[in-house]
């Protein structure tokens, strides 16, 4: 061995180098890597499994019940600390590493950081075929792994010990990267992970990381100011990346400086407290009446940290076709998005180079887009009243909503609650709330808020985190209640009955076709109905549990959940037909039928796309 080197196997050199990165949290130090999660089989437990046993007291490893779960769970730690902190997951080569494909793409849609090491078929392919393996005839190199390559933004295969000198640091710098932010895999061959090499001893110094903040051209920037200058109904759209750049208080200062209207993507939720006099709601499918109402009118519209998805534009619907659009990101790629006007760099270094062009926008439009605020204010009061009602989303909301602490942390993702969520929902604090609906998956509300839950302990340990299931996600992927009792990583779970995916059966109903397939009761197949039992399923993982009958219950079931100091799991059954928000929405493509002998189905497609005449082409 040479001097000032060292003799590690690839996994012993993998863990001490994620051992020694830092970073720096408002003037507090911590490792970048929070740990990981971590299911062991024959393809990572021999090599990486014994190298992890040797730091478990710095880099913990959360035992998973199941490796998509371990991927929702890692994002969601990832996005508490707005992606300035990531977790690892590990999974054993073949069908442990594929059940982690989803939450992968989960992660990329999300520019999220995730590190998957995931155990890889024998390089030297002596004991080909080997349990697990897909073999592909004509391509011996291609497997299971090569899959990651569509949902990793770094994806990488081991094939020599000396080469994580380079991949490792290459993978963390594009988890750190804001504009290149995503999930990183490495594949780790079985036998690879066990060979040595002798690694220079500075490979595993200490190394504190910062996240770069850039400032976008000037040229840019003047540019943007003279459309700005020019604009007598201006908007803001603020996405996700205003708390992912840290720029929470330049988008307020901005705002309150310039009286510019202020709306919300379903990842900018919480960017300004619900109460902020410019906050005029969340736009798009699921959003708000008052913002889509000023979006139509909006003459121009600058969008900070978002990359305009289908549900915030309205498939592109939701503005007035010669709306002037400044896209200010870190992101080249979101930044000239429908041609709009780019502006490439931190927000928060680029907010206010824009307000000290010195604009204020006209009164008339501040008093206007207020007074839309205000009637949808009054529309979700009415709408989250408790009364002689059915059981309803938007009902629950409001209970939890109005007994919640301000920095009590709300998770939802998938089927009718981030709808209802984003609708319904006053934003008690900045950074509270955690609509996952870059991917819209389901399985995340229970695994996303258990990685959320063990962040939040870390930075505000006597806050709850809160999450909205429904039926179907929850039979879906429920195991990580048992893991946050394991761990004693509190949850409250509402869990939402409607009987089936009711959201996607309002969708079926409203164009034109009959219920098939999606509530239980009108499944073909189910030739007997079944209730489960979800208090006593969640009870068996060891969480506290109740049922209530109605959303007047609920107020003081969700009372003992907080005095609790365990996973308690709420059950309330809600109605699938009645009770939705039904204002608020925007236009929405969805690909109907063009021929059909169904009447109903025609006139829906005929009503569909007669309204499209308001879609922006691009330009």
């Amino acid at each position: 061995m040479a001097e000032n080197t060292v003799t590690l196997t690839v996994a012993q050199a993998i863990v001490r180098y994620l051992d020694n990165q830092f970073i720096e949290i408002d003037e507090h130090e911590y490792r970048l890597c929070g740990g990981g999660f971590g299911i062991f089989g024959h393809g990572n437990v021999t090599c990486l499994g014994e190298a992890l046993q040797d730091v478990k007291d710095t880099l913990p490893l959360y035992r998973g019940q199941n490796e998509q779960g371990m991927g929702f769970a890692a994002a969601g730690y990832a996005k508490t600390w707005l992606r300035k902190r990531f977790m690892f997951c590990t999974a054993s080569a073949g069908p442990g590493t594929a059940n982690l494909l989803t939450s992968a793409a989960l992660a990329h849609a999300n520019r999220l950081p995730v590190l998957m090491l995931c155990g890889d078929t024998f390089l030297t392919r002596l004991p080909d075929p080997v349990l697990q393996q897909l073999e592909h005839f004509g391509n011996p190199t291609f497997g299971v792994n090569d899959a990651f390559k569509a949902v990793s933004r770094f994806w990488d295969r081991i094939t020599h010990p000396a080469q994580i000198i380079q991949s490792l640091p290459a993978a963390l710098n594009t988890m750190m990267d804001p504009a290149d932010c995503g999930p990183a895999f490495i594949g780790l061959p079985q036998d690879v992970q066990g060979w040595t090499y002798d690694y220079p001893l500075g490979f595993f110094e200490k190394r504190l990381h910062r996240v770069r903040s850039q400032a976008a051209d000037p040229a840019e920037v003047l540019e943007a100011i003279k459309i700005l200058t020019k604009a007598r109904r201006p908007m803001i759209i603020a996405g996700g990346g205003v708390q992912y750049g840290d720029a929470v208080r330049e988008l307020t200062a901005f705002a309150d400086a310039t009286q510019v209207p202020v709306v919300e993507t379903i990842a900018g939720r919480a960017n300004m407290r619900h109460d902020h006099p410019l906050n005029i709601g969340p736009l798009g499918v699921t959003g708000s009446d008052s913002a889509n109402k000023i979006a139509e009118e909006a003459d121009v519209v600058i969008a900070v940290g978002t990359r305009l998805q289908d549900f915030t534009t309205g498939s592109w619907t939701a503005f007035a076709k010669d709306a002037k659009f400044i896209n200010l990101n870190v992101g080249r790629h979101d930044a000239t998005k429908h041609l709009g006007n780019s502006v490439v760099g931190d927000c928060k270094q680029t907010l206010p180079a824009l307000r000290a062009a010195g604009y204020s926008c006209p009164p008339e439009w501040v008093v206007k887009a207020q007074a839309e605020r205000a009637k949808w204010n009054d529309y979700v009061a009415d709408n989250t009243r408790v009364g002689n009602r059915p059981n309803s989303y938007a009902q629950a909301i409001g209970v939890v909503n109005e007994l919640c602490h301000p920095r009590d942390r709300v998770v939802a993702a998938a089927g009718g609650l981030p709808a209802e969520v984003t609708a319904n929902w006053k934003s008690l604090d900045i950074g509270t709330v955690d609509v996952e609906f870059g991917f819209s998956c389901m399985g995340y509300e229970i695994a996303g808020a258990w990685g959320a839950r063990i962040a939040q302990e870390q930075r505000e340990p006597t806050r709850d985190t809160i999450t909205f299931c429904g039926d179907g996600s929850y039979l879906l992927m429920n195991s990580d209640i048992y893991s946050s009792v394991l761990t004693q990583k509190k949850l409250i779970v509402m869990l939402l009955d409607n009987g089936g995916f009711a959201v996607i059966n309002k969708l079926q109903n409203n164009v034109g076709q009959e219920s098939f397939n999606n509530l239980i009761a009108d499944t073909p197949t189910a030739t007997r109905q079944v209730a489960v039992d979800f208090e006593a399923h969640a009870r068996s993982m060891g969480a506290a549990t109740e049922t209530v009958e109605h959303a007047s219950e609920l107020g003081e079931a969700f009372k003992r959940a907080k005095a609790s100091d365990q996973t308690y799991v709420i059950v309330m059954k809600v109605d699938p037909y009645e009770g939705w928000t039904t204002e608020g929405h925007t236009w929405w493509e969805v690909g109907t039928p063009h021929v059909t002998d169904k009447s109903d189905v025609r006139e829906a497609h005929e009503d569909w796309e007669a309204t499209r005449d308001r879609q922006r082409k691009g330009v």
